[in-house]
């Protein structure tokens, strides 16, 4: 497979600043292979150390905070070899050993020779907690799920990948290209953009390994619900885990509490949610008062919706069949859209600094799905997942906010096109959103 996020690491090598690096990113998104495969390709030889496998490796972190001694064990117990510039070392499992993460700023300070990466489950939630933190002397980086590009590279369209890639121009894409992108999207719904499942079906075509390994890296995240400090808190993460698919299953997909449970209070189970949150199991995505910078400043913090890490793992919480993938628009439209929604907030996420928000107003009701920051100008974002493409509330922002607007997005299955001032994205373009909205503001 490739994984573009492998660029990111070759600059992270070559920079002149770089630190001891951590990679965060949900389990089974693909950190041990993406770091062993880095070294693989960029680095004599690998040393890979696993703190889960290996608890006796803890106590070199334990005993001392002399990084050449600490090496000097680890060779030792290991049999590993470790060359300064030319070895890729790679702590896993970090969070099983709280001082490694501490012992990074010794080796920023005084072993800036070496190349360390670290990585491990539950990252989000291991900083979150009050501890000793090596502050400003690590660079963070983030791997999420496999973007669609990814997935027609592993599905062994390169053609469709690079096509996507070369447009520069916003007119229609040819139908040649315009199919059979639409159908590897629908697939895409299915696998999702975790490597188990995709690997399922682009190397077997085999349906029911796929599905089996969603449901089982969906039980490997049920079974870290129990990780929190606070075991009471386990129950409440699971009923809203499993609440997802009614929340985004409502025409307004604000997150209620009441759909968790019947008469579920905030004050009880925002720590629950929040847990899920730094865990980046989901995303919190806050509505928007007015466009205007910085966008925090404008949050409602009492409005919400949340969405799932992965659109693959949303369709299999669902009990959503992956036959829905030859019932023509099916996997777009159903339960109002959800996965669509699901899947470009997921492409936003990997593209812009600044999270996205949403806005909304009631009497008469309006609804803007997104609302995202490019440098220092915000764009309204509506998401179609049908072929009925009127924009009531785009239409609506720009009459509320004419001058702070330069352009209106929509992502839909029409072809890639302006119409009447709104930029329209194919769905399966939606990798390529940056990149299209520069085009479209130079024109």
């Amino acid at each position: 497979m490739e994984r573009l996020i492998l660029n990111k690491l070759l600059d992270w090598k070559a920079s002149p600043y770089r630190k001891p690096l951590i990679l965060k990113g949900v389990r089974q998104v693909g950190k041990t292979w993406l770091l062993k495969e880095f070294g693989r390709r960029c680095y004599e030889n690998t040393a890979y150390f696993n703190f889960d496998e290996n608890e006796e490796y803890k106590q070199f972190f334990e005993t001392t905070k002399n990084v050449d001694r600490i090496l000097q064990n680890l060779m030792l117990a290991s049999g590993q070899k470790i060359v300064p510039e030319k070895t890729l070392i790679i702590f896993d499992e970090v969070q099983e050993c709280p001082k490694v993460i501490n012992s990074m700023k010794y080796f920023c300070e005084n072993a800036p020779q070496y190349h360390i990466t670290c990585a491990g489950s539950l990252l989000g939630i291991a900083l979150a907690r009050p501890s000793s933190f090596p502050v400003g002397k690590v660079n963070f980086m983030q791997i999420d799920p496999m973007t669609f590009t990814e997935f027609l590279l592993a599905n062994g369209d390169k053609t469709l990948a690079r096509y996507l890639e070369q447009v520069d121009t916003i007119e229609p894409i040819p139908d040649a290209f315009f199919n059979p992108l639409y159908d590897k999207l629908k697939m895409y719904y299915v696998t999702g953009g975790m490597p188990e499942p995709v690997l399922m079906w682009t190397e077997a075509r085999d349906v029911p390994a796929m599905q089996e390994a969603m449901s089982g890296i969906i039980g490997a995240y049920e079974q870290d619900f129990a990780k929190h400090p606070n075991i009471h808190e386990f129950p409440k993460i699971s009923m809203i885990w499993k609440s997802i698919p009614s929340q985004l299953a409502r025409e307004n997909k604000k997150f209620l509490y009441k759909v968790v449970k019947n008469g579920a209070r905030a004050r009880e189970y925002e720590d629950a949610l929040q847990w899920l949150v730094d865990a980046r199991l989901v995303h919190k995505i806050y509505r928007s008062t007015a466009p205007r910078l910085p966008v925090s400043a404008y949050d409602d913090l009492s409005a919400f919706k949340i969405y799932l890490v992965d659109v693959g793992l949303l369709r299999r919480l669902a009990h959503l069949a992956p036959t829905a993938f030859g019932e023509g628009n099916r996997l777009f439209t159903e339960f109002k859209g959800a996965l669509t929604e699901n899947f470009v907030l997921q492409t936003l996420l990997t593209q812009f600094e600044v999270v996205p928000r949403y806005w909304s107003q009631n009497n008469p009701p309006y609804e803007v799905d997104f609302l995202i920051q490019r440098e220092n100008d915000l764009f309204p974002v509506e998401v179609k997942s049908e072929t009925n493409t009127t924009s009531k509330s785009l239409k609506k922002f720009k009459d509320l906010f004419p001058d702070q607007i330069k352009l209106r997005i929509r992502f839909s299955l029409e072809n890639l096109k302006m119409d009447d001032e709104v930029l329209n994205i194919p769905l399966f373009m939606a990798d390529q959103s940056d990149r299209l909205i520069g085009l479209a503001l130079d024109r």
